[in-house]
């Protein structure tokens, strides 16, 4: 359960600690803003290839983008990165497979 913004509190009271804190907490942040637009890229490149539309391609292409970005900055790990690449590719090669087969 995730706790709410504004009951994360850190009771420090060593100097070090309470800078620790401030670093862990500016890090969350951008790590939640980059998991936030990874999961947003990967959306949009399944619904474009889903639609069958022209710029799926393109969709796709920044949806690995941001997945290797992610992976680089250390907010997933690298494996763990490879696995979501492979995962999207093969669906978005099934939908584009089924959209291009309706049409």
């Amino acid at each position: 359960a995730a706790v709410p913004d504004k009951l994360r509190t850190p009771v420090a009271n060593i100097k070090s600690q309470i800078k620790r804190n401030r670093q862990n907490e500016r890090r969350r942040l951008k790590n939640k803003a980059v998991r936030s637009e990874l999961r947003t890229r990967v959306k949009s490149a399944v619904s474009t290839a889903t639609s069958g539309e022209e710029n799926s391609v393109e969709a796709l292409r920044l949806a690995v983008k941001r997945i290797d970005k992610a992976a680089a900055a250390g907010v997933i790990h690298k494996n763990t990165a490879a696995n979501r690449k492979s995962r999207l590719m093969r669906r978005v090669a099934s939908l584009s497979a089924k959209a291009a087969a309706t049409d």
